[in-house]
């Protein structure tokens, strides 16, 4: 998880649309990747994920470090990994109104209709200074694996890795609950999805995150920290 509140075990559910191996309680995760199957990866149809081209989006929270600010828009480049054209979002984070993070997040969607993460490259900050790039990391090297990002369906109990670099991001995800209606100030969201997010990395630390169809991530919440970080605006 990153480490700002923003933004992903028992046996795994399968994934609907996926390859069953992917999921193999006490043994190796390791996605079957084909550059065949992401034909189009950088086209994002995905409803809880849509990663409009250009727009960007706002998020805005208390937490314990101070007043926080997200900001994450795709760019118009684009990056191969694994033989696969991904999308990149780039990810800001502020304390304070000061630069805490600065992330490009490589995504792609599968034929299936699954958005898969790719990786990062990260820029942490102290004082408005470069510190190091803690968190990075980039599918096919070092072992790292893709994880998916935003099922292409999502059903309560279904259970996935958001990503795999052993040791340094392992954060998992499970849906929760569906059909929600989420209400924060900049609006009110039906049809929603709601998922349960940790990492074994940080253990005792549970984050939820809700996500509306055609918008995407709408709220995010840490109830051990009592931190709750919300969309304030989409330009």
């Amino acid at each position: 998880m990153k480490k700002v509140l923003m933004l992903c075990i028992s046996a795994f559910v399968l994934l609907t649309g996926c390859r069953k191996d992917h999921y193999k309680p006490g043994g190796t995760y390791k996605p079957d990747i084909s550059p065949d199957e992401f034909s189009s990866g950088t086209v994002i149809t995905n409803p809880y994920f849509p990663a409009p081209p250009g727009k960007k989006y706002t998020y805005e929270g208390e937490t314990a470090e101070g007043s926080e600010k997200v900001v994450e828009q795709r760019l118009a480049e684009t990056k191969v990994i694994m033989g696969i054209t991904c999308i990149i979002v780039n990810f800001k984070a502020f304390v304070d109104d000061e630069l805490v993070e600065e992330a490009w997040d490589w995504y792609a969607q599968d034929n299936d209709g699954n958005v898969w993460y790719f990786g990062e490259a990260v820029d942490n900050y102290e004082e408005g200074v470069l510190v190091n790039h803690d968190g990075s990391w980039e599918a096919g090297i070092d072992g790292a694996q893709p994880g998916i990002i935003m099922p292409a369906h999502p059903y309560v109990g279904l259970q996935y890795r958001e990503e795999y670099y052993p040791g340094e991001a392992e954060d998992e995800a499970a849906v929760i609950a569906t059909g929600l209606n989420v209400t924060i100030p900049f609006g009110s969201f039906d049809n929603c999805l709601q998922t349960k997010n940790w990492t074994d990395l940080e253990p005792g630390i549970v984050e939820f995150k809700f996500y509306a169809p055609g918008v995407g991530l709408v709220k995010e919440l840490n109830q051990q920290e009592n931190e709750e970080i919300v969309l304030v605006e989409i330009e």
